[in-house]
């Protein structure tokens, strides 16, 4: 390695990315490549930096495995920052497995934590938990194990697990400040905010009331059955019934928790759930039916007894009923909580990430941006979608697929 290239790649391990250009900018040897393209990743210029290190890749060739499997790693972030979450992760694993074989510890780990990032933003968080406890964190330098610890904290947060995320935050930020990179230790510090910050409203007679996650927390550890608007299921200590593919039925239970222990009438029941001013005898014999589902599913937590008005929740064992609501009104509340990141998103990573179709994104950002909350850049295939970053409150209860809480 020579003098120029081994300047640059010290000026990258402590953020300074136009540093590093200085040095390689006009080099087109396959490290100067490689290093101009993590240059410009730092610099945001995703595209631009993910060209540079294919092209490094296939000019490193087989014939230098070690030096290609540091650039499939490299590029398999860039596309993790770039929210394009279709690529296959063979690559990256196979990347992991020559880099151990090379003795290159700290990239094999980079790689297996970049994996378990991606699985984290997919939703998938027991595998990202899983994942995580095999990666060996004392053996990462300082800047890599405060990312491993800000994975662990959002997986606790996504869990409701308010004690380990602290922890986890905590480690995260002393790694974070021996790594000496400031937007590492920016977004330590977000992390950090965003346990002060509402993440739920709860509804009460007559008003709301913001809640922290630890407030949550002790909601659902109380005993009381809450119907969460926020995570779309209901909850009474450690059963979870899901109604997050079933929005009427949602509806249905969130109206009659408001009311509680009051009943709810028919006619304000049909208007909630199913959006209309006008009930006929076919609006009726739904409610009958959707009722008779939602009585069957939460026969574990609370009865449900029709009155001569309406319908009434009587919750088991005279448990108190909480609504939790999001901190954002709206259907596309995961959508917007997604995209608050900052980052820019395709349609097809939305999707994948929130578990629906293509076209069913399309539609919801469509009516977001005629609303003026995400607007879009690039064209066709190109095309990616960004929210302003959403101030005075977290979105993490929004976020998909949580894990269940302990």
């Amino acid at each position: 390695m020579d003098s120029l290239i081994a300047a640059a790649a010290r000026a990258l391990a402590a953020g300074d990315a136009l540093g590093a250009l200085k040095r390689v900018a006009l080099r087109s040897d396959p490290a100067a490549l490689a290093l101009r393209g993590i240059a410009m990743s730092q610099l945001g210029e995703y595209p631009r930096a993910r060209e540079l290190l294919r092209t490094a890749a296939r000019r490193f060739g087989g014939r230098e495995a070690l030096a290609r499997a540091r650039c499939i790693v490299a590029e398999a972030e860039v596309a993790l920052a770039m929210r394009d979450l279709h690529g296959s992760p063979r690559p990256l694993a196979a990347a992991s497995v020559t880099l151990e074989a090379h003795a290159d510890h700290a990239n094999a780990l980079q790689a297996r934590l970049i994996a378990t990032r991606r699985l984290v933003l997919l939703g998938r968080l027991e595998e990202a938990a899983e994942a995580l406890l095999r990666i060996d964190t004392s053996a990462l330098p300082p800047s890599l194990a405060a990312v491993a610890e800000l994975t662990a904290a959002e997986i606790a947060l996504r869990s409701l697990r308010v004690g380990p995320a602290r922890s986890a935050l905590a480690r995260a930020r002393t790694a974070a400040e021996r790594a000496r990179v400031p937007a590492l230790v920016a977004e330590v510090e977000e992390a950090w905010a965003a346990l002060a910050r509402p993440a739920a409203r709860r509804i009460l007679a007559g008003g709301e009331r913001a809640l922290r996650l630890e407030e949550v927390a002790a909601l659902h550890a109380s005993g009381a059955l809450v119907v969460d608007a926020c995570r779309r299921g209901l909850r009474s200590g450690a059963v979870w019934v899901p109604l997050a593919s079933r929005p009427v039925l949602l509806a249905l239970a969130r109206a009659l928790a408001e009311a509680a222990p009051g009943d709810v009438g028919r006619e304000a029941l049909i208007a909630g759930a199913f959006r209309t001013r006008r009930p006929d005898e076919s609006h009726r014999a739904r409610l009958r039916v959707e009722m008779g589902r939602l009585r069957e599913l939460a026969a574990g937590l609370a009865r449900i007894e029709a009155t001569r008005q309406g319908f009434v929740l009587k919750p088991h064992k005279a448990r108190e009923v909480v609504v939790l609501a999001p901190p954002i009104d709206g259907d596309e509340a995961s959508l917007v909580a997604l995209m608050s990141d900052g980052a820019a998103w395709s349609t097809s990573a939305l999707a994948l990430a929130l578990n629906a179709s293509q076209r069913t994104v399309q539609r919801a950002l469509a009516g977001l941006e005629s609303a003026g909350r995400v607007r879009s850049i690039g064209q066709a295939r190109a095309r990616r979608w960004l929210s302003p970053p959403l101030a005075g409150f977290t979105t993490i209860l929004l976020l998909p697929a949580a894990l269940p809480i302990q």
